[in-house]
């Protein structure tokens, strides 16, 4: 149930949020994900996407609105 990098999860994510390491811009995500991939539980199976998705797919300054604390899950 670890990363080992291979880009197999990209095309599994509906609003395409997972991006290689090597895209432009990309430096805050990596931070971001460095510390919490260590202290949240690992996602090793497809859920149900929130009823909300599709609203919040394109909406501009979701960054603001991050939480420390894991998500319940579906």
């Amino acid at each position: 149930d670890e990363c080992i990098d291979c880009g197999v999860c990209q095309p599994e994510c509906p609003v395409e949020a997972i991006l290689p390491d090597t895209e432009p811009d990309i430096t805050k995500w990596l931070e971001i994900n460095t510390e919490y991939a260590s202290k949240w539980p690992n996602i090793n199976r497809m859920g149900t996407p929130p009823a909300d998705a599709d609203e919040w797919r394109d909406k501009p300054g979701k960054a603001e609105l991050f939480s420390e604390k894991p998500g319940k899950g579906s």
